[in-house]
Formats: C-alpha cells, structure tokens, sequence
C-alpha cells in the first residue's frame, strides 16, 4: 500500500520524501488516502508521528505543477483571479506557526532539488507568516504578493476576512488547523468556528484538515471542523513509548508547606503571587523555621539539566518559571563561576518582603525563562539556544506546550502536576519528539496533595486516558462580534449581508447548529441598536437592520471596532515592557501585570527572561527599562483563571485513592520516596477522619476554629467545577436560613465553610439537594457572584459593547471593570439581555460543570455516593491544602492594615457629614463656563446624517428647526412627529413611547409593537434629563408639551432614585433647578480641575518656610493666650513630653514660662492624655483642648494590665479625680508599686494628670532617659512625709473618646488644615491615625464637595490629592517668588524636634537621604526652609546634608550643648568634615567634637619650680 499511496503524489514530491524517509508512517498512509480523494480530515496520533507532514505534503504536491503552468512562464504566471493564498495554516500560538514556517524550509528545498535533478520545472512556492508580531509594512507586501502558503492565528485570520486582506483569501483550498484541541473547547474555537463559515462565504468550499495528539471524543471534534460537512477520522491504534517517574526528593513531605493558590468561588489565582511556593533559604533565625521542599526540587533539576544536553522544565505559572530559572543559573554559578553572582551584601529592593521574591542574582548561562509574557524575540532567541546548544534547559509554562519543535530535547521535567492529562502529555511529548522515540518525563511534585494528583495523572497517561472536550454552545457575544464584522467584511465590497443567508451560515457551524431563531433575533437586534430601554442609549449601534428587505449594512465605524476590538481572549491590561535607547522602534522585552506595574517605581530592579531590568520610566502604556546585569531583582506576578480539575479527573483521583490504599502494588512510576509519601499521607488520612474520602465516600470533617466557631470541610475530590457551583448552593442556603456568611471557598479537593455556634453540628444536610433543583439554585445565585462581574466585562467586551477607544494603546483594566460595572447595573433590570444571558450560560456550562454537579446530587440521593460525618480536634492532612485556599481567599482579600480595616468599619454619614461641614450653594462652586460647555458637549449638533440617528438614539426627538443636516437617506429608520405643537424628528423606536407617553399617534407605515409600555413617558424623561446641563420645570414641560405639575411629578421617580438631583447650579437663576446626578458629577469635577489648575506648585523648601512661618515659630504670641492658641493648632498631635517645654512651646511663645501652662490645666482649659513612651521616663503626650478632646483622642483598648492597674482603673471608674494618697489607702499597695502603675496607666492613654507639675517632675528625676534633655530641677528635702513628688496633683481617666466617627472625623479634617495649610498624604501618615490616609481621604473630599477645601497640586511631587483652602495657597504661593531654592545668604535658622508638625521632612515632604527619622528626641536644623542637618537623640550622630553651609549648621546649634561623636555615618575624628567643623566654632573632647556651650580655654604649657624653690616657700611658723 506504501508505494500506491506514494504513486498519487507528483513524481518530485514522492521521490523526495522516499530519499529522506524509510517509509510513510501508519498514520501517513491512512491521512493520505483520505486527503488525497478531497475528504475532510481530522488527523489523530501522538507527537512525533509526522502528522503535520502529512497534512502538508498533498498541499504542497498541489502547488509544484499547478494546472496550466508553463514550464518558461510567459507574460504573468498566473491570472490575477488566481493569484492568492492556496494553503491556510491555523495555529493556536504564534510560536508554532514561526516554528511551522522554518520546518517547511527543508521539504521545499528538498522537493526543488528533486525536481532539478528530474529535469521537471521547479516549483517557486512562497510561504507566509501573519500574526500579532507582523510588522505593517511585511502585512502591506502580502497582499501585493499573496504567498502560496499563509501560517496564521485564528485571530489574524479573522482580521484578514474583515480588511481589505480578504481578497488574498478568494482561492483558499486547503485550511490546516494544527492542535485542534487547543481551540475546540474554548470560545477561541468558536471564533475560529465562524472565521471559516465566513471563510467559505468568501471562498466557497475548501479542504479542512485538523490534527491533534491530544483529543476526545473524536466525533465531537470532527463535527467541529466539519460543521455540517462529513469529516473522516484519522486515528490508527499508535503506539507511543513513554519513560515516566514521579520524584520526591525528601523522605517525610509532612512538614512541608501546603501551597494552594487562594480563590474566590469560580476563581483561581494560577501565580503565586504572595510567594508561599516559593524555595526558603536555611538561615539561622530566633523563629523556628519552616522546611521547604523546593531546594530538593532545585537541585534535583539542576542535576537532570547537567547530565542532559537538552531538557525542558514546565511550570504552572509564569513567576514559578522566572524563579526557578533564576534559581537553576544561581546554582551553576556557585559551583563554575561564583564570581558572576551578585555580590552578597546588595541590598534587596526595598519593596521586596523577602529574599524569595528576588532573582537574577546569576547571569542565564545555564537557563532561560519562555512563557506568555517574554517578548516574541527574546522567545525566538531562547528556542534557537535551546537548538543549537547553547543552552542545556528551558523553563517554560504552556508557551512550549504546544507541537513547537524544540530540536532534540532528552528529558521533559514537570515541576507540580499538570493541569490535566492532555497537558501532560503534550509536555512530555516534546522529548523524543520524532517518530518511534521514546519520551521522558519526571515529575516533581510540591506537596502531598499535589503528589497524588501527579500519580493519577501520570497512570492516566500511560492509558491515554485523556479528558473529554466538550464545545461551547451558542456563544452570543462571539455571534454578536461575528455579525458586526461579517457585514463589516460585506460593505467593504459594496454589499449588504442578507440576515437569512447569515442565519444559515452561522448554523452550519458547530456550535450553533442548535442556534434557535427567537435567540439570533436578539443578537440581531443588540448590534442594530434595539435595546428594552432607553437607559442602553450610550450604546451605539454597529449595523443598520432593514425589517424589510432582511438586509444588514454597516454603520460608520463599524469596521475599526471590530478589528481593534476583536478576538475572544480577555484584555487585562497588561503594560508592554521596551528596551530604552537604541536606534529605531524600542525593543520589546516582554508584558508585566497591571497590578505589578502600580506598586513600581522607576529605579526598581526586576526579573524578566532570566535578565534583570531596571526600570527607567513608566508611561500610560509602556514601561520603559534598562539593563541591570549583576542586580537582585524583583520577581513580576501575573494574574489568571484557572479552570481546575476536571470532573473526570476529579473521579479517577478518587478510585486512585481507593485502590492504591487497598492494594499498594497497585503503585507505579513512582520513587522510593515518592510511594512512601504517598502512602503515608493516605494512611494518615484514614486514621483521623476513620474513612478515606474517594468518589463514591465523601467525608464531612468539622472541628472548632480558635474563635469557636465550626470548620466544615467536605472532602470531595470532583474539582473546581463542581465543588465551586456546590459551594454556591450552600453558601446561598445557609445564608438564607441564619443570614450569616458562610464564606464558602471551593477548590479542586472539597469545600470549605465556616459556621457560629448554632443549636446543632453542621451535619451533612448542608450539602444534599434535589438534583432537579440544583441548577435552578446555582442559576438563582450565580449572578450575585464575582465571578458574575468578571465574566460579563469579558463577554461585554468580546460583544463590541466596551469597545477599545485607542488601537494601540494599552485599555486600563480597571477602566475597563468601571465602564462593565455601569453597564451591568442597567443590563440587570433585563434578564433577556443577550449579554446578561450569555453571561450566565458562560458561568453554568463553561466555568461550572453543572451536570457533573446533578449526577453527585442524584448519586447522593440515591445512595450510590454516601458522606461519612467525622468531628475531630485538628484539621485532617487532607484539610490542610483546603484550610490555605481558604486562608488566602481571605487574609489576602484587602492589603491594608489592621488600624485602616478597623476605620474601614466606621461609616460616615453623608447626611451628617453635609450639616457639619455646613452647605455652600453649587452655584458657588460651579463655573458657569463649565456648565456651558457641557451642555453642548452632552447635545453636540450632528454632522452627518449617520451621527443624527445616533443623536436621535441618544437625545430623543429633536426640533426640525434644530437639525442641521439633511435625513432622506436615513429612510425609514426616522419619522416626523408634532410634540407640543412643534414639528419634531425622532427614531422609529421611539414610536411606541411617543404613543403611550405622550398621546401622540404612531405615523402611518411606521412598526411599533402593540403591548402598552408602562414607563413610556419615565423612559423619555429619564433620557432627557441625563441629555443636558442643569434645568428647570419649565424647560421639561415646554420640551414635552406638559403642563408644569405633570412635569413636576415625572420628575419624582428620578430624585427617589437619586439619579437627579434639585438645588441651585446657575448663577442668576432664581428658580429651583434640576440636574442628571451624573451630569452634575462631570461639572463640578470640571470645575474644581479648572480651579486647580490656576494654582502652580511650589518647591519642596517653600513648603518648609511656609509651615515654619504657620506655626508661628518665633513669631509674636505671648503669654497664656498665645500658649492656648499653640496647643489649638496642635492639637492631637503627640510629642515626647520633654519637648513640649524645651523645643516646641518656647520656640511658638516669645514669654513661654510653665506658669502659663499650669494656669491652662488648672482652669481645665487643657487636658494631658499620654499616648505611649517615647524613653524610660519621658513619655508621648498629646495637650488636648478641652472641647476638642472627646473628638481627637484616640480609641484605646484597656488590655494587658497588671493586676494592680486593673485595681487603679477600678477606683479610677468611681469618677472625678484621686490623690495619690487616696489611691494607696484604697489599694494597700507600696508607694513605688502604685507610682509604675500610674504613669504605665498615663504611656497607655487611660489616666491623665490634672497638671503638667507631674510630668515635669519625673523629667527632672534621676535614673531613666528622656528623648531630649530636660531641666533638672533639685529635689527639695520635706520634713513631712508626701508622695512622690511625680505623683503630684489629681489623677483621673482619661476623657472618653467619642462615639461619632462623622464629627470626629470632620474635627479630625479641620484641625489637619488648621495644623499643616496643606494636608498630604505624608502629613497623616505621620500621625498615625486610626484609618490612615484613606479615611482622611473621604473626610477631605467631602471638604472640596461642600467648599471647605480645595484639592490640587500644590507641593512638587508629593502628588495630587494634597487639600488646602484658597487663602492659604495664595500665602504659600507668595513664598515662592521665582520657584527657586533660597540662596541661604542670610537665612533664618531653626532647630526643632524632628517629630515637630512645623518640621515637613519626614512626612509630607522626604528625607534628602535614606537614614533620619522622626524618632523621639531628633531634631533638624532649617535655614530659609531648607533642611541642613538632622540629629539622633542627644546629638550624637550628625547627618548633615547640605556641608557647604556647616557654619549654619553650628551656629544654630550654637545655644544647645551637644558633643558629636558621628558624623555623616563615620566616626567623627575619622570624618574629612572635621576640619569645617572646627572652623565653624565647634571644639573638641575626648568624646567628640562639642558644639555649644562654654569651651575651656586652651591650655598654655609653663616650666614648672624647682623643688627645692617650692620648700623654701613653705612656712611652718603657728604664728
């Protein structure tokens, strides 16, 4: 049969492939024989098998002599109608076709050599390349120069039926899908499903030849590509020899980490992006550390690599393979060439928690990184290294996965079990990849959970037990982009698209044979622009659909979208990572993540490819870097759904279990140590839980949490897709009968709740529901789910809904979740919105597996599936991978801290929040400019006929008197109406609204559908007041021909719903007004943008003058009054308590005298509340006004008390306040006892003095620290016996604070610009208040809403939400002068407490440097507002930034006595500033250099006297 089947191909064809080839492979002969008589094929077998070959060849026989070629051509070769593509080749990756493109190098040069050698003509047979990746000049060539053969994407290709590239397509003959099952199962698939019923639309009938190694059911997938043509199996009994083996590289894993990606229900996080995977280094540390098994794995792979010339390493995710890469090059460094690892004591990157999110310590010698995210050249450069041998090892996510041939790779590693047993075998596939080779795979699994699956999956390989495929029915939004772009394609060529004719052609494809009528109907009438209401009205119609004559013609535009919004595959914004610098376009290096890219900044070092890369820019769309050999780098994350295990998987995992516990021979390809884990951890499982979950014994384990409450865990091994939809079920039940969250978390190994305390155990009802009622449960709840919302921004997207505005530029991701969210809260109202629907089908059959979920129902019902309730005292070792899928669904739900949740918790009331800020008319803050220009914009006249119909969509009927441009050829899409006597135009949808909302008779000949709309006329006034800028109820009545009540009670329903608001927006305009709420949002942003940017910013220094200058240091107050004003701006801030009197109120208050201060406590005008210890006797204080205390002192819990504080609080609740002598008659305790307990009550903020006499006595005593010096006052003896004389005075509780977060909050935001004039973001941080930056943030804004405050950009760099008043900006702006640096001739110089609120460095504005702080007892010297030198505690070590201006430095320091000891990091005496300062003034000691007080004068050496001389001075006379 081999020489007949030979005998039907040309004789250079058949000639050449017997020289190469001993013979045609099984699978060869049996593709040849059908592809030769013209059939459709489906060609199965495994890689390696020459099934591409085969699917080539006979095309290629069909283009060496073409019928009627000439051997000398004459004039034109071919006529231009046969000029084109011949050959199409459909690849899933752009990889593969490359791949494609260089392997058909060989038989066409071998066929032309043949043929020369024959003496017959030889054969110029072109071939091309077309993708994502093409350039535009190479797409331009092609179709000048059609090539014979075109490698491509189903989404180029779709692209191509929708240009002008369409007509290279006309003679297409022969469509090649490689990898079939890639595509067959996903809406990709489907997408390509309906490209090639267009394709035969365009070319007519051609060949379809798919091929696959991986695929089941056959059938299924031949109707797939046949559609509704008969398509012939080829899939003759193969072979294929596999060398597998499963690898543990430690004895016991039971210590080891459980790593399961956190999820919400219905989704999956494949990266690891928290870095719990990640390998641990063995430091030695106080904490006991946890093992990790990923050093075994590490260096086991690096073992493998070096004793193979060629290996490929899979992952599961793209941040594993950038680790392991790293870590495979680090470990080849250290035993060839340590010198090339980055030097030890490099610093990691500030924004990296721990040094397993680091890489690139080594140069990739060994190792490079390939997945989705490394750009196309930096791909194609690692699989030429890998060819040639240049590289020993390629790490790789499902990049490789694919039929890329990778030269002759050895050995095939899979890190953690692969997705399914059809990835498996891809993988493993590419090793021996050649006909009869053997494959080798080792598999490499991470925990004892991942083991098992690894062992199922390897067992299934070996059987070829693939999973089965199942294709998606009836795709809306994929029909919705198809439709738009067929007739897109149709008006290219100055045709319409007949809707039967599109009808039947969307039948023949597979997925739609079933595609009913009433359901096509409504897609038809998405894209032509029928919606059920007005409030779709923003989205634009891409067809025009003539009811007549069943015609569809595109709309302007409709073209571009489809091609700039095509495809199916998400957008998740990702940022295109390019080469800075060089000549030409940048190069790109790859995508990073969106997420990734906001918590970057430029200089940050990361980890791309194996290469690091510093970034040197970031822009809108684009991050822009440099190379960073020799430096750590930060490991990138990416994000991405995974779909979990399947259900068949899920059963076989399950008798895997059974079986291998009861029989352990049963056990292969597994190591020693692999088959001892894997027994131990089944047994352990059976010895606390009593019974081994599987598939048919399901095991109900419960235990109490540390909270009390019950852990459920239903151990189900079925996967993701139906422990997730059953996990709805539940969570919905459960919520309905306690309403209470269960927050139930689903992963691929069972479900997870927890539950309070209730009058029974959670028992296994939970979990049992009627099979016929289950998927109406899962319907009912699925829409409430995120995974609902994520779902319908996608098939949103991919139904030219949310359309891309730019081509080329990156869409934000959340932009793109913001402008979903709008249109699914009005698609919700509609349940027949196509979208809403294919939104759900998505959910139910593509993500959950609902009749998977039926069958468990129904087996459980009828006993053939039972669960066995077990309670035990800790998790099970099964529960353990679920209890860290349910930890990191929610511990890592929300990254802020602990204090920013808690102020999470506290609602403001927006009510409230308005009376206390006190109401300033809109008409004050709207700029009537702004009001103008956006009424135009929102009524923008039209200028072509096709933007009036959109206008009239849009606005509703228009005057005709109004309408600037002509409206015949719209034709029956328009009418002519009178409303209110006035001639109007309107939409002929509007017909039945115009009828039942306002009387007005439906035109003759125009269609309208008969049932009465109830909300006509809410539906006319809702789409003309979100139409408009402000207006009044006259405006309404006149635009409807109302009378002014009725337009008044029209208007009703909208201010209920708050979707329009009433007040005063126009200035002149007496009358009450109205405004769409949304409308009024977009003026007022307009305006308070346009009031910003008449303010410029100002420097850094100019803020720090100006906040010196605010606080009024030395300025003019005086006396008592001046200290109260102080403490006013001050208030709540706390201050070491020996600052208050030596730097911070002296330098405010000219007179300061602590009488001042003890007048103001006296009267109770001021009270003291502590707020911590800043040293061993001095501690943090606030000084609190007395009506502003209850507002601003913070929320303490009294906990962790001793017993004898407990005994003060107890005496202290009694109310008013207690001497010291009484407290210890009260509590029979020593002096020195009740004295700590005291003042540890006052560093907690739970008792305060009534004086500051105290305070100042414990600063003064001996035995402790105080964060800044304090005046020592001598301790005066007592002939009396007292109290200690810092235990003075009464002592009370501390005021309570108040229970109103608004009030405390708006006081809190007052007294922020009564302290700063600007409040940043540094500002409030710096106090540490409860709710951070982000509650501040709230308060602010409702400021700038109500005209209390101003947002803008004020201070260079610090950002756009800095909020201040208008008075102030003008007085900092007068502190500017030409926007430079003061030039510090003759500055003003002050030293304050570096915690001081007069001090912006540290807080608002940064440190020069890395190193100061705003620690207890620092200070800072400032001249003009520049920062010159910063000092630790007791000025021992001086951090002087500006050393041109030591003098400054010293001679402001020149009244404090200060002894230097380092300087600039450096020991003083070693500095070269030494010598500057001493020239300044400062002298030296033995411990330093002294700057400040009295310098002993320097000593003169003197002869000394002659002893003798002495003696004879020495008198011994009494006398």
């Amino acid at each position: 049969m081999t020489r007949s089947i030979l005998d039907r191909f040309r004789p250079q064809v058949a000639t050449w492939f017997e020289e190469v080839f001993a013979a045609p492979t099984p699978v060869q002969e049996a593709a040849w024989e059908a592809i030769s008589a013209g059939d459709h094929a489906l060609v199965v077998a495994p890689t390696g098998s020459g099934k591409t070959l085969a699917a080539f060849l006979w095309a290629l026989n069909n283009l060496v002599e073409r019928e009627g070629q000439l051997a000398l051509p004459v004039g034109a070769s071919e006529s231009d109608g046969e000029r084109g593509v011949r050959v199409l080749y459909i690849s899933p990756l752009k990889a593969l076709g490359v791949d494609v493109e260089n392997n058909l190098r060989a038989p066409l040069t071998g066929i032309s050599r043949v043929a020369q050698r024959l003496g017959l003509d030889v054969p110029n047979i072109t071939v091309g390349v077309r993708s994502g990746d093409t350039s535009p000049a190479e797409r331009a060539r092609q179709v000048r120069r059609p090539p014979d053969i075109l490698i491509t994407t189903p989404e180029s290709a779709y692209l191509m039926l929708t240009s002008k590239a369409a007509g290279i397509l006309q003679n297409v003959d022969t469509v090649i899908i490689d990898e079939i099952h890639a595509l067959a199962g996903t809406k990709r698939g489907v997408h390509l499903a309906l490209s090639l019923e267009r394709l035969a639309r365009l070319a007519g009938d051609f060949q379809r030849i798919g091929l696959s190694a991986t695929v089941r059911p056959l059938a299924t997938v031949a109707d797939f590509l046949g559609g509704d043509r008969p398509v012939e199996i080829i899939a003759p009994p193969a072979e294929k020899a596999w060398e597998l083996g499963v690898r543990v590289g430690v004895e016991d894993m039971s210590d080891l980490p459980v790593p399961e990606a956190g999820s919400t229900i219905g989704e999956a996080t494949i990266d690891d992006r928290l870095g719990l995977s990640a390998p641990e280094e063995s430091v030695e540390a106080a904490l006991p550390q946890q093992r990790s098994i990923w050093p075994y794995i590490e260096q086991d792979i690096y073992t493998q690599v070096m004793e193979h010339r060629s290996t490929l390493v899979f992952v599961n995710s793209r941040r594993t393979a950038e680790r392991l890469t790293s870590r495979l090059n680090e470990l080849y460094a250290r035993e060839h060439d340590p010198e090339s690892l980055s030097p030890p004591l490099r610093r990691d990157p500030a924004q990296v928690m721990k040094s397993v999110d680091t890489a690139g310590a080594a140069p990739p010698v060994i190792a490079r990184a390939h997945h989705g995210s490394v750009s196309k050249d930096e791909r194609a450069l690692t699989e030429q290294m890998l060819k040639e041998g240049a590289l020993r090892a390629v790490v790789a996510t499902s990049s490789l996965e694919l039929g890329i041939d990778m030269g002759a790779v050895e050995l095939v590693v899979q890190v953690e079990s692969p997705p399914s047993v059809a990835s498996g075998l891809q993988r493993v596939g590419r090793a021996g990849h050649s006909v009869g080779a053997v494959s080798h795979g080792s598999f490499y699994p991470k925990h004892r959970s991942d083991l098992v699956q690894s062992a199922v999956t390897v067992a299934r390989m070996r059987e070829g037990l693939i999973e089965e495929l199942h294709v998606p029915a009836n795709p809306l939004d994929v029909l919705a982009q198809q439709t738009v772009a067929a007739v897109a394609a149709e008006s290219l060529r100055g045709r319409d698209l007949d809707v039967e004719e599109w009808y039947a052609t969307v039948r023949r494809a597979r997925p739609y044979r079933d595609l009913a009528r009433d359901v096509f109907d409504a897609v038809i009438d998405l894209v032509s622009g029928v919606y059920p209401s007005t409030d779709f009205a923003e989205l634009r119609p891409r067809v025009i659909f003539d009811r007549i004559t069943g015609r569809l013609s595109a709309r302007p535009g409709a073209q571009r979208v489809a091609v700039i919004s095509g495809g199916t595959i998400p957008d998740r914004g990702m940022f295109g990572v390019f080469l800075l610098g060089g000549e030409g376009a940048p190069r790109r290096v790859g995508e990073l993540d969106e997420e990734m890219v906001y918590e970057s900044r430029v200089g940050d070092v990361f980890t791309l490819g194996a290469s690091s890369w510093r970034i040197e820019d970031i822009t809108r769309d684009q991050v822009l870097v440099s190379p960073a050999p020799g430096h750590t780098g930060r490991l990138p994350f990416w994000t991405g759904d995974s779909a979990g295990r399947p259900y068949e998987l899920g059963l076989a995992l399950g008798a895997y279990r059974r079986e291998v516990h009861a029989d352990p021979t049963r056990i292969r390809d597994l190591d020693d140590h692999a088959r001892d884990n894997l027994l131990a951890f089944l047994a352990e499982q059976e010895e606390a839980t009593g019974v081994l979950p599987d598939e048919r014994t399901l095991v109900l384990e419960r235990f109490r949490d540390e909270l009390g409450d019950w852990r459920v865990l239903l151990h189900a091994p079925f996967g993701r897709g139906v422990n997730a939809a059953w996990a709805l079920a539940v969570g919905a039940r459960i919520a309905e009968h306690t309403g209470m969250d269960a927050q139930a978390v689903a992963g691929d190994d069972g479900i997870i709740l927890r539950l309070p305390e209730g009058e029974s155990d959670p028992d296994a009802s939970l979990f049992l529901f009627d099979a016929d009622d289950i998927g109406e449960v899962v319907t009912r709840e699925v829409g409430n789910s995120a995974l609902f919302a994520s779902r319908f921004r996608e098939c949103a997207a991919r139904a030219l809904l949310l359309p891309r505005r730019h081509p080329g530029k990156r869409a934000p991701l959340w932009q793109q979740r913001q402008r979903a969210a709008q249109l699914l809260d009005v698609a919700r109202k509609y349940p027949s919105f196509p979208i809403i629907l294919e939104t759900v089908r998505e959910c139910l059959q593509d993500v959950y597996d609902l009749p998977a979920l039926t069958e468990v129902c129904r087996d459980l019902a009828t006993r053939r599936i039972r669960i066995s309730e077990v309670t035990t005292d800790q998790p099970s070792p099964f529960a353990s991978s679920l209890l860290f899928n349910y930890t990191g669904a929610f511990m890592y739900e929300g990254d802020s801290p602990l204090a920013e949740k808690r102020a999470a918790a506290l609602a403001l009331d927006p009510a409230l929040l308005a009376k206390l800020l006190g109401t300033v008319e809109l008409r004050e803050l709207l700029d009537p400019e702004i009001i103008a220009e956006v009424h135009d914009q929102l009524r923008r006249p039209p200028r072509t006929p096709e933007e009036l119909a959109d206008a009239l969509r849009r606005l509703g009927p228009l005057p005709l008197d109004e309408i600037p441009v002509p409206w015949d050829s719209l034709g029956d899409r328009v009418m002519e109406v009178r409303i209110g006597g006035r001639p109007h135009l309107a939409q002929t949808l509007d017909a039945p609204l115009l009828r039942d909302g306002l009387g007005i008779p439906v035109p003759p000949g125009v269609p309208a559908q008969v049932e009465t709309i109830v909300d006509a006329l809410d539906q006319l006034v809702s789409r003309w007041v979100r139409t408009r800028g402000p207006f009044v109820l006259r405006d309404l009545a006149d635009a409807f021909g109302l009378a002014v009540s009725a337009a008044h009670s029209a208007l009703q329903p909208l201010l209920a719903d708050a979707r329009l608001i009433d007040g005063h927006f126009r200035q002149g305009v007496d009358d009450r007004e109205y405004c769409a709420a949304d409308v009024l949002s977009v003026i007022r942003r307009r305006s308070l943008a346009a009031a910003r940017a008449a303010t410029r910013p100002v420097i850094g220094a100019t803020y720090a003058r100006f906040l010196v200058d605010w606080h009024q240091i030395d300025g003019p107050l005086r006396g008592a009054d001046g200290v109260f004003n102080v403490l006013e701006q001050l208030a709540g801030v706390r201050l070491p308590a020996s600052a208050w009197e030596t730097l911070v109120l002296p330098s405010r208050v000219r007179d300061y005298d602590p009488l001042h201060l003890d007048e103001l406590t006296a009267n109770g005008e001021i009270l003291i509340v502590g707020a911590g210890t800043a040293a061993a006797r001095d501690p943090w204080l606030m000084l609190l006004p007395a009506d502003l205390a209850a507002d601003l002192v913070p929320h303490v819990e009294a906990e962790g008390l001793t017993f004898i504080q407990e005994q003060v609080m107890e005496v202290l609740r009694r109310g008013g306040g207690f001497l010291f002598a009484d407290l210890q008659r009260a509590l029979l305790v020593t002096a020195a006892e009740l004295r700590e307990a005291i003042w540890g009550l006052v560093d907690a903020g739970l008792v305060s003095p009534d004086g500051f006499g105290p305070v100042r006595a414990r600063l003064a005593t001996t035995g402790g620290t105080t964060a800044h010096r304090a005046r020592r006052r001598p301790n005066r003896s007592r002939l009396r016996s007292g109290p200690p004389l810092d235990m003075g005075g009464r002592w009370a509780l501390t005021v309570p604070p108040s229970q109103d977060a608004t009030t405390r909050s708006v006081v809190q935001g007052e007294t922020w610009l009564d302290r700063y004039g600007v409040v940043t973001r540094g500002s409030v941080v710096a106090e540490e208040v409860l709710g951070g930056f982000a509650l501040a943030y709230k308060v602010l804004s409702g400021f700038e809403e109500s005209g209390k405050a101003l947002r803008g950009y004020f201070i260079e760099g610090l950002g756009a939400a800095q909020f201040s008043t208008p008075a102030v900006i003008d007085r900092l702006r007068g502190l500017d002068g030409d926007g430079l640096p003061p030039d510090l001739h003759d500055p003003q110089l002050h030293v304050l407490a570096a915690a001081d609120p007069a001090n912006p460095y540290g807080a608002a504005l940064p440190w020069p440097e890395t190193g100061p702080s705003r620690a207890a007892g620092a200070m800072v010297v400032l001249a003009d507002g520049v920062l010159l030198a910063h000092l630790t505690r007791g000025g021992r070590t001086l951090t002087v930034f500006a050393e041109d201006h030591l003098d400054l430095v010293v001679r402001a320091l020149s009244s404090h006595n200060i002894t230097v000891e380092k300087l600039n990091g450096q020991p003083v005496f070693d500095s070269p500033l030494l010598g500057a300062l001493r020239e300044a003034g400062a002298s030296i000691s033995p411990r330093g250099a002294r700057i400040g007080g009295r310098a002993a004068p320097p000593r003169t050496p003197v002869r000394g006297r002659r002893v003798v001389d002495a003696l004879e001075d020495i008198s011994f006379d009494d006398e």
